[in-house]
Parts: structure tokens; sequence; C-alpha cells
């Protein structure tokens, strides 16, 4: 008996299968459950971003085309004009130019109203805006609206008349001779010979 007994000591222990198939079947389950967790958070994050970015709304057809002349400046006031041209099937009336005007002296800007005369066009008909402002108040202006009463006009632009160029008087500037006594490599200018340039 002694003999057996140390036989069963010396033999390993039967280990079952059971509970390692058991574990292995458990931790698939819990990775499978982990993944599918993380896709379905990713999706439903990426539904709330896509919700959250606004629609563009598509661009209305433009119902009329804005030629912007180049500003010309006289008399201390610089003059904004161009051409309104109705490109729509039907009539535009009441028509002014929305202009944004920036001051000079930094107290933001402006808006103002710029009637296009005449101020009703008919399908293919042109009508012109101008407006005068002093160049001492105003450092820029830019085109913001069309509007028909109190309605926004859809509509495109384009480069008007270019400013003719600026002619510069031509001024022909004399220098006074060499003051008597002066020699010819002596400069007129000098701390020894002090003299009023023109």
């Amino acid at each position: 008996m002694s003999n057996s007994f140390h036989e069963e000591l010396l033999l390993e222990p039967k280990t079952s299968t059971g509970p390692k198939i058991i574990a292995a079947i458990a931790a698939v389950v819990v990775a499978a459950l982990l993944l599918g967790g993380y896709f379905m958070l990713r999706q439903r994050h990426a539904e709330k971003v896509a919700a959250s970015i606004p629609v563009a709304e598509p661009r209305p057809e433009p119902k009329a085309l804005i030629l912007v002349d180049d500003a010309t400046i006289g008399g201390g006031k610089s003059t904004l004009a161009g051409t309104v041209r109705n490109t729509s099937n039907g009539a535009l009336s009441n028509l002014q130019i929305e202009l944004e005007l920036k001051s000079r002296k930094g107290a933001g800007a402006e808006t103002r109203l710029v009637p296009v005369e005449p101020a009703d066009l008919q399908p293919n008909q042109e009508g012109r805006y101008s407006i005068q402002l002093p160049v001492q108040d105003y450092a820029s202006a830019r085109l913001i609206g069309l509007k028909s009463g109190n309605e926004l006009v859809p509509y495109t632009t384009g480069h008007g008349q270019k400013r003719q160029p600026e002619r510069l008087e031509s001024k022909t500037i004399t220098v006074d001779k060499r003051p008597l006594g002066a020699k010819r490599d002596e400069f007129l200018n000098s701390p020894d010979n002090p003299a009023r340039v023109p």
C-alpha cells in the first residue's frame, strides 16, 4: 500500500480542459463586446458631428450684375460709382446699393444706401449709382448688398470703368548759381559756409 500511495503522489494531478475553454470563450466575448461598443460610440459621435454642421442652402440665381468702377479722387472728395444691370426676367423697382464705409477716425463701420438712377429697371436695362464722400472722413468702402425696396436682391459683381491715370504736373527746379566768391570745388552748403537750399 505504501508503494501505490507513493505512485499516486508522484503522478501529476489531472487538469480539466473545461475551465480553460470557458475562460477563452469569455475573453473572446468580452473583447467582442468592447470592440462593438467602441464602434457604436464612434458611429454615434460621427452622426452627432454631422448633424451639428450647418447645411449650406443653395445660392439663389442672381437677378442683377453690379459693375463697380474704380474710385476717383478730386477736390478733396472720393467718388464711388458703378452700373447696375437687371439680368432677371422680371422688373426690379426702387433699387438701392448698400455700402459699408469704414471711418478713418476708427469709429467703426457705417452702412449707407445709395439710390440707383433710374430706380426701376426692366430686364436687360441698366442704371447708375454714384456717391461723393470726403476723403478725410472715410478710409474704405465695400459693396455689401443690393436692395429692391426692403428686400435683398441676389447679385454678382464685376469690374467697371477703370480710373484714368493721374497726370502729375511737371515742375522745373532751378538752382541758384554759386554765390560770389565761391570756388568751383567748394560745397554750397557746409558747416563753414551754411546756405539755404530751396
